[in-house]
């Protein structure tokens, strides 16, 4: 790695912090054609992990079904100087487990709503959620390589 890159690089804690402070990371599947299908979901971080809950139909289950590589992106930042990001190569676990997929979507849904608890959600929320775990897998993706930046350190 060059010096500069190893000027911008996030150490472990950073990269934790980054991604507890943002909700949204972009996760880029194989497709059956060969291009990457790309999607934007909501996510937590659950032993270090990005888990994120997903219609288990979908285009990227199927995607992730036939192979499970995955990369994950997380980022914010304006300006140039201001960027900062995760990238994330790995493997997707799929989760079929009904309770272990409510706990993945009661812990996305409450950092998406920005409440304190999921009981804060109310009862039409927690509604919501338990019916929607019904249509739902968990996805925890288990990483193989991190590349971090943060252009605020070039200055």
């Amino acid at each position: 790695m060059s010096a500069g890159r190893d000027k911008v690089k996030l150490s472990e804690e950073e990269v934790q912090g980054l991604l507890h402070e943002n909700i949204k990371v972009q996760v880029a599947a194989n497709g059956k054609d060969g291009f990457p299908h790309l999607t934007t979901l909501f996510y937590d971080v659950q032993d270090g992990k990005i888990v994120f809950w997903t219609y288990g139909r979908s285009q990227k289950i199927l995607n992730l079904e036939r192979d499970p590589r995955v990369t994950a992106l997380v980022e914010d930042g304006t300006d140039y100087f201001e960027l900062r990001g995760v990238s994330i190569e790995g493997r997707a676990e799929i989760v079929r487990d009904r309770d272990r997929i409510l706990e993945i979507g009661k812990a996305v849904s409450v950092r998406m709503f920005g409440v304190d608890s999921f009981e804060a959600l109310g009862e039409i929320g927690a509604q919501t959620v338990e019916k929607q775990a019904t249509k739902r897998v968990g996805v925890i993706i288990h990483p193989d390589r991190v590349a971090s930046w943060d252009h605020r350190k070039m200055t």
